[in-house]
Order: C-alpha cells, then sequence, then structure tokens
C-alpha cells in the first residue's frame, strides 16, 4: 500500500521511476589504542587518507574547471578542499594520535567532535551550515582509511529512471553523482537555500529536500512519484495515481515545448508596453544558456566566481578575455558585470578573515575598497573588455554615498592608467548600485544622483530587512518576499527611479519567479534578469498582462496588511 512524504520542493518538476538508495557513511568507529611504535605508521596512515581524498577533490575539481559542472559545484568543493586542509583538523588529529596512542580513525572521530562543539557556540546561521560540511569532508576521509573511498551508489538496475535517495549530499557527491543520469533526488535535510538546493536547480531535475525520513522509510526499488512543484513524493502509488501522474508529466513536457516558441517573440505586455528580459550568469559557459533563452542582454554578471576554486587570483588579461567573450557573443546588447561580491559565503582561498557573522562583514563593495590593489585589476579588465560592447559597471552592497565616492574615483585612476598604457575603453561607461540593504533603498534620492542605473538584489535586501536568514531552518519560513516591508521598499525603489528617469531592474529571485512578475509589473518594472532557465516561463506572463488591469490590484496589495488578504490579492492578479 502506497503513502505520502511531504518536503520542500526546491526543483520543480515530475519525476516517476524507482528509488536509488545511498547509504550514509558511517562514522561509527572502534577505539583501541596501538604501540607507541606504530605511532608514525598511524599518522601515515591518516596522511595516505587525507591525501586520497584531496586527489579525489582535485579530480573533481578539473571536471568543474573545465566547464563540466556548474559554478555553484566550483565554489562548494572549494570550501570542503579548504576543511580538508585546515590544521585544525589534520594536526590536532596527528598530535591526538602521538599523544594518546589512539588509532587514527578515533582521534579524527573526536576532532571533529571537537570542531562541531565549537560551531555549536555560534549562533550565526552560515557557520552553523559550515557543521555539515565538516562532517561530510571526515566522512570521506574516514571511508578512505576503511577502504571505501568517495560516495559513489551502487549502479542501479534501472537504468534511465533512477531517482537517488540519500540522508545528505555533499556537492562533490552530487557532481559524481552527475554521470548516473538520475531524473531526480531527495534529501533528509536540506532547505530551500541550502547547498543542496542550489545544486538541484542548477541540475535543473525534480527535487525534494527536508524529508527527515525518507531514506529509512523508502526501499530500494520502490516505484516513486516525485512531485517537486508541490514538495509530494507518493511512494508505491496504485494504478489510477500512478497514470494520473504521467498525465501531469505529458502536460508539463507540452508546457515547456510550447514556451520555447516564445525565444524570438518581444517581451511586451498586451497594452504594448516593452519589457527587457536579461539573464544572470556566473561564468561565460553560461553565455549559451542565455542565447537559447532568448534574452537580450546580461543583468547580472557575477564575476566573483571567477576568483573560486583557485590557489590564484586571476589576473586582469584572464578576466579581460572573461568578460570580453560575454561582450562579444552578446553582440552589442547590455552586460551588466557585477564587480566581485566576495567575503561571506563565497571566501578566496587560504583568507584568514574570520567574522561572527560574515553576511554583516567584510563583503562586497566593502572588501573591494579595502583591496584596493586587487579591485583595480578588475577595474581595469572591465573597462578594456567595454571596447567589444555595451559593457556596464555594477556595485554591490551600497549602504552609503561614500562608497560610490571612493568606487568612481577608484574608477577614475583606473581610466587614466589606461589612458597612460594607450588602451582603448568606453570613457562614458554607465556605473550603477545594487539596492539591497535597506538603508540604500531609504537613501535612494542621495545614491540616484552618483549613479546611471539601479539593480534591486531582492535575496539580500529581504533578509536583511526582516532580520531573517533563509540558510536557517528554523527561521526560514519568515523570509517573505510578501511582507509588507518587503512590498513597500522594492515597490519605492521602482517608482521613485521610474520618477527619476533612472532606469531599474530587478536581479533577485523575484525576478524569476513567475507568480511576482505582474506585481513586479504592477510597482512599474520593465527590466528583469534571472536565471535562463526561468526566463520564457516570466515571458509567459508578460505576454499575457495588460497594465491597466494590473495596476488597481497592486496599490491593494502596497496597501494590504494582513499576509492571507495579500496572497488572494496576489492569487486574483495572477487569475
Amino acid at each position: 500500500m502506497g503513502f505520502i512524504l511531504l518536503g520542500i520542493g526546491v526543483s520543480e518538476g515530475i519525476a516517476l521511476g524507482r528509488a536509488h538508495l545511498v547509504a550514509p557513511a558511517a562514522l561509527e568507529v572502534m577505539h583501541y589504542l596501538i604501540p607507541k611504535q606504530q605511532v608514525n605508521r598511524e599518522i601515515t596512515r591518516l596522511d595516505h587518507a587525507f591525501a586520497a581524498v584531496r586527489k579525489e577533490f582535485e579530480a573533481l575539481q578539473k571536471s568543474v574547471s573545465d566547464g563540466h559542472a556548474r559554478a555553484e559545484f566550483s565554489a562548494f568543493l572549494e570550501l570542503h578542499l579548504m576543511i580538508l586542509d585546515d590544521p585544525t583538523l589534520t594536526e590536532a588529529t596527528r598530535n591526538m594520535i602521538a599523544q594518546t596512542y589512539c588509532n587514527a580513525e578515533w582521534a579524527l572521530k573526536q576532532q571533529m567532535h571537537e570542531l562541531l562543539l565549537q560551531f555549536e557556540e555560534i549562533e550565526d546561521a552560515y557557520l552553523r551550515e559550515r557543521k555539515a560540511d565538516v562532517v561530510q569532508v571526515v566522512e570521506r576521509v574516514l571511508k578512505a582509511m576503511l577502504g571505501h573511498p568517495g560516495y559513489l551508489p551502487v549502479a542501479s538496475k534501472h537504468t534511465g529512471d533512477s531517482i537517488l535517495v540519500a540522508h545528505d549530499l555533499s556537492p562533490a557527491d552530487v557532481m559524481q553523482y552527475k554521470q548516473h543520469q538520475f531524473i531526480a533526488f531527495l534529501t533528509d535535510l536540506g532547505s530551500q537555500t541550502s547547498h543542496t538546493a542550489i545544486i538541484a536547480r542548477s541540475l535543473n531535475i525534480p527535487s525534494i529536500v527536508a524529508l527527515h525520513h525518507a531514506h529509512q522509510l523508502i526501499v530500494e526499488d520502490d516505484c516513486l512519484i516525485v512531485d517537486g512543484n508541490q514538495g509530494i513524493i507518493i511512494i508505491n502509488p496504485d494504478k489510477y495515481v500512478l497514470d494520473e501522474y504521467r498525465l501531469r508529466q505529458g502536460q508539463l513536457e507540452l508546457e515547456k515545448r510550447k514556451l520555447k516558441r516564445l525565444k524570438s517573440i518581444e517581451a511586451m505586455t498586451l497594452d504594448g508596453t516593452p519589457i527587457d528580459l536579461h539573464a544572470n550568469i556566473e561564468l561565460p559557459q553560461d553565455i549559451e544558456q542565455v542565447i537559447e533563452s532568448g534574452a537580450t542582454g546580461i543583468g547580472l554578471f557575477r564575476s566573483e566566481f571567477l576568483f573560486l576554486n583557485r590557489d590564484d587570483l586571476p589576473g586582469e588579461d584572464e578576466q579581460f578575455e572573461a568578460y570580453r567573450t560575454v561582450a562579444v557573443k552578446m553582440h552589442k546588447q547590455p552586460v551588466v558585470i557585477r564587480t566581485f561580491d566576495l567575503g561571506a559565503d563565497k571566501s578566496l582561498k587560504g583568507s584568514t578573515h574570520f567574522a561572527t557573522n560574515p553576511a554583516l562583514g567584510l563583503r562586497a563593495i566593502r572588501f573591494s575598497l579595502a583591496e584596493p590593489k586587487m579591485f583595480h585589476t578588475q577595474l581595469r579588465a572591465i573597462l578594456r573588455a567595454s571596447k567589444h560592447g555595451d559593457v556596464r559597471i555594477l556595485i554591490p552592497m551600497l549602504s552609503h554615498t561614500a562608497e560610490i565616492d571612493q568606487t568612481l574615483n577608484l574608477i577614475e585612476h583606473a581610466k587614466q592608467t589606461l589612458r597612460d598604457d594607450k588602451l582603448r575603453f568606453d570613457e562614458h561607461i554607465k556605473v550603477g548600485g545594487m539596492i539591497e540593504i535597506p538603508a540604500a533603498a531609504l537613501s535612494l534620492d542621495m545614491i540616484m544622483r552618483k549613479l546611471d542605473f539601479l539593480s534591486i538584489g531582492t535575496n539580500d535586501l529581504i533578509q536583511y530587512t526582516l532580520a531573517v536568514d533563509r540558510i536557517d531552518d528554523a527561521v526560514a519560513h519568515l523570509y517573505d518576499p510578501l511582507h509588507p516591508a518587503i512590498i513597500w521598499l522594492v515597490s519605492h525603489v521602482i517608482q521613485t527611479a521610474n520618477r527619476a528617469k533612472v532606469p531599474v531592474s530587478v536581479c533577485g529571485e523575484m525576478a524569476g519567479d513567475k507568480q511576482f512578475t505582474r506585481l513586479l509589473l504592477g510597482f512599474g518594472l520593465q527590466q528583469f534578469s534571472m536565471y535562463p532557465a526561468q526566463l520564457l516561463a516570466v515571458k509567459n506572463q508578460i505576454l499575457k498582462s495588460h497594465l491597466p488591469d494590473i495596476f488597481p490590484l497592486v496599490q491593494k496589495i502596497i496597501k494590504a496588511d494582513q499576509p492571507e488578504k495579500m496572497a488572494a490579492l496576489l492569487a486574483k492578479l495572477n487569475d
């Protein structure tokens, strides 16, 4: 008899297939003493295990650099390499073996617990997420010592319809799973913005996380229906339910094929208002997806991904080539390059800076201004690329006009050095700022006077305004784009910019979520930027929208103060 499990759908779609379970790594290890004369041999055994895992990570790292996996994998893999090389894990474990004569597995496990206890004392949710990464790295080292390296599943006999079921997955694990061509995956752990969720969306397969006990309740070869839209799993459904979901799956595929027909159609509302639909990218190789989506520009090039997953910093020529490649392939369409948003969850390899709350610390433009030489190199590279297309500079995480003044001065300095070197660039390159801190939204008049355009980063704007860490499961339900304060701030920025005739876009998750398309249109937004995979669904919503009909309902949503009423009005708006 079948049953249902509920979780968080993090990647839409419907998959029908057979369960393939991956057993979690066992952290239960024996504790025994070794003779003093065998201490060096035991430490060598530990070192060999670390070396084996490092070699495995480096092989995966090469696959990322070759462009066979998305940039998100690269960032997560870099984090695991940093943990693997952390002396607080490696040296302390060696010392414990030498001082207590215990076996290497036991010493490693004890040191892991010591690290986890330190994490427990820190309230910051981002650092709590790092606990899972420490455990995943230690699991891999233990498996190497026990003769079971890696974390690959046994090959499934159901080729082409296997659904991966796991307690938890590290980014490196998922990279290895790609070659097995799973049609969906399910995990007990995870949240809407956890590593697993980000990876799921990058793979573009139906996925559900936060199922809690799925790995215990689902049996190998169980027939599964995965509904990523609703966050529902049906285990061993009867024939009628299976037929129903096959029908739904076919309908979804048909809808996707229909959306592809919209690629060459101009995005315009029913009343004739043209809308710009731009794409977000991380690396130059993402440009193929952008072209396939029919986007009319790059609204957000996250340049920091060029700096991750490497031992050195990208030089000026390397950065220039990356920016130039995108500019040329976009054929004079706008390319907005955000200066590196490093810090917080995207740190450089070998960084020793520690912050108890990195999301509020030295990151984005704050980090750039603290590292003027590194920033100067990037600015020169962007300016040089501006000769080859409509390249624009976007400053992240602005909170004060002083940051704009400092940045503009550095841009002018970079321009002068290029003039001195007789290198050409766009003398009138446009410079914009991201509105993702409430202070910037509330001091918009001062900020707009100094910039050519604005881009609203709704992800951080919501997080900072509501004081909700969207990675923290305990408060994730409070992360609400429909909170009255968010509705007011976003509409205020768009309407204020429109009155001042300053171009404004939205490049956060709200822009790519079709349920918010008409709401943003009603605020007056005429430029969206999102992942390429989201673009056609948003375009479809735009093509069916009539602005004069939208405005009255949107005004009611702005004035509403009850969540239920706002949700009802939004549903009516999208009807």
